[in-house]
């Protein structure tokens, strides 16, 4: 006969979380250490060791409880609603901080960044290249555009932004951004809009 354990604490669960993601944003990955998220969590180090056996879990689970449970593949109606929500993003500064410590995760910690290109990348890259595509068939981006690369140049964009732009940027100015890197990239949406009256 098995005697089921204890069950688990939320609160702790939530706190640990916490914890971890303050002291990630905070101190980065190597600063970043079981102990001390126990600490600030108000936990034993046992606590956090029964729910995640080394480092590297307890940031994934950090990390996928700071973006929440979005949809596997966005719904990205058009290149308006990729700005819009591109910039959004970028306009959230604790978002913009955990992105360049993702990013830093690349040497450090890589399946860090590896858990959140698979979790959150991919099908959101899907999605965007499938509304570059259309915007070009459309006739809103030149007729030899590349999705493919045209996304992996804004997304260089938004990783420019991320280093060289204030965490105070609002929504307003990094959708100016975004769309200044759209016009130069021969992006007209007033040419969708003509075809279609």
């Amino acid at each position: 006969m098995v005697v089921p354990g204890r069950p688990r604490n939320p609160e702790a669960d939530a706190a640990i979380l916490a914890a971890a993601l303050d002291l990630l944003l905070e101190r980065g990955i190597e600063a970043t250490s079981i102990e001390q998220v126990a600490r600030r969590a108000g936990v034993t180090r046992a606590t956090v060791y029964r729910r995640f056996p080394d480092k590297t879990r307890l940031l994934i689970a950090a990390m996928e409880a700071a973006y929440g449970n979005p949809p596997a593949s966005p719904e990205i109606r058009d290149i308006e609603h990729l700005v819009t929500g591109w910039a959004h993003a970028l306009a959230d500064a604790g978002g913009r901080r955990l992105l360049r410590r993702l990013y830093g995760a690349t040497d450090d910690l890589p399946e860090l960044a590896a858990a959140y290109r698979a979790r959150f990348g991919e099908h959101r890259d899907d999605a965007r290249r499938k509304v570059l595509e259309q915007a070009r068939d459309r006739g809103q981006l030149p007729a030899g555009t590349d999705p493919a690369l045209l996304l992996d140049l804004l997304t260089g964009a938004v990783w420019q932004h991320l280093a060289s732009r204030p965490d105070t940027t609002t929504p307003a100015d990094a959708e100016a951004y975004l769309r200044a890197v759209l016009h130069q990239a021969g992006y007209r949406p007033e040419r969708g809009e003509e075809d279609a009256t």
